[in-house]
């Protein structure tokens, strides 16, 4: 638990070096020890995040990469690019263990199951893809989108998958029912592309969009509980403390925000973060780390 979301004050500021392209992705392992970066270069990078020395630089992909994510255990990450790929690698040395092909478009978004056995990747295909971690089986493929599936989010139990879109839309899946069939629910309401989606461990599942609001709903009656509104830019990135009483969410517009999820209010501005804040998480200590990605840089709050 920290002190309280009004006493955040910048702590570390961090420059990763060795890109020669735009960044369009970070993640942090569940210790924030490790950060996995992705380049328009077509490089993954691995760094120590707390002094900042890179670990190794990773071959592969033929396009640019546009999404990285490393798994709740982490032993293995996953990267999705523009040649329509998701490779899993392994965390202790680099290694690839796995190129998954069943996209037909670049792949935009990669994102690890709780339980770290699956990944699902989202494309300009129009869809979701869920895969085995493991030996690299193709799962399960979601279709129903419109346009480009830009963000996913699987639920606390793993049993419940989000994904947002172009299309404006947050789709709600759930997953291994019993008749087998792909039960989804249609949140609309963004007037704009959605760009984050992620639960709280409690459930509750928030929303950032590219019309520079963020919205609460209950997965479980489709219900808006709140639209948050304050960002003058796009919203990247959404993240709930651990307690799930706080939301956190990054924009280009150069501000972190933190919001009372109950009132919905906005009870803290973080100013010049990062030049365009791209990614925001809250470590399990409670601290918020925001992270800009063209030009990448950390900085613990």
């Amino acid at each position: 638990m920290f002190r309280g979301p009004r006493d955040f004050t910048r702590l570390d500021l961090k420059q990763f070096g060795g890109h020669k392209d735009e960044v369009n992705s970070v993640a942090f392992s569940a210790d924030f020890q490790i950060m996995v970066t992705g380049c328009d270069d077509q490089r993954v990078r691995v760094f120590n995040a707390s002094t900042g020395q890179l670990i190794c630089k990773l071959k592969g992909h033929t396009g640019a990469v546009k999404s990285v994510g490393i798994a709740p255990d982490s032993k293995t990450f996953a990267s999705g690019s523009y040649d329509k790929t998701v490779r899993i690698w392994q965390v202790r040395d680099g290694t690839c263990l796995h190129v998954l092909q069943g996209h037909t478009k670049s792949v935009e978004t990669v994102v690890y199951s709780p339980d770290s056995t699956r990944v699902c990747s989202g494309s300009w295909d129009r869809t979701a893809i869920l895969w085995d971690v493991q030996n690299g089986y193709l799962l399960k493929v979601f279709e129903g989108h419109e346009n480009l599936v830009q963000s996913i989010a699987f639920s606390a139990s793993g049993n419940s998958l989000a994904t947002g879109s172009w299309d404006f839309t947050v789709q709600l899946w759930t997953l291994w029912s019993p008749d087998g069939r792909d039960k989804v629910v249609v949140l609309k309401g963004h007037r704009g592309n959605v760009h984050a989606v992620t639960f709280s461990k409690e459930g509750m599942l928030a929303s950032g969009s590219w019309d520079r609001t963020v919205k609460l709903w209950n997965p479980r009656t489709g219900r808006l509980i709140h639209t948050l509104v304050g960002h003058t830019g796009w919203v990247q990135a959404v993240a709930f403390s651990t307690d799930g009483i706080y939301l956190a969410s990054a924009s280009d517009d150069d501000t972190v925000r933190i919001w009372d999820v109950v009132t919905g209010n906005c009870i803290n501005t973080l100013e010049g973060q990062t030049d365009v804040a791209q990614q925001c998480a809250f470590t399990p200590g409670g601290a918020l780390v925001a992270s800009g990605a063209a030009g990448l840089t950390l900085t613990l709050t």
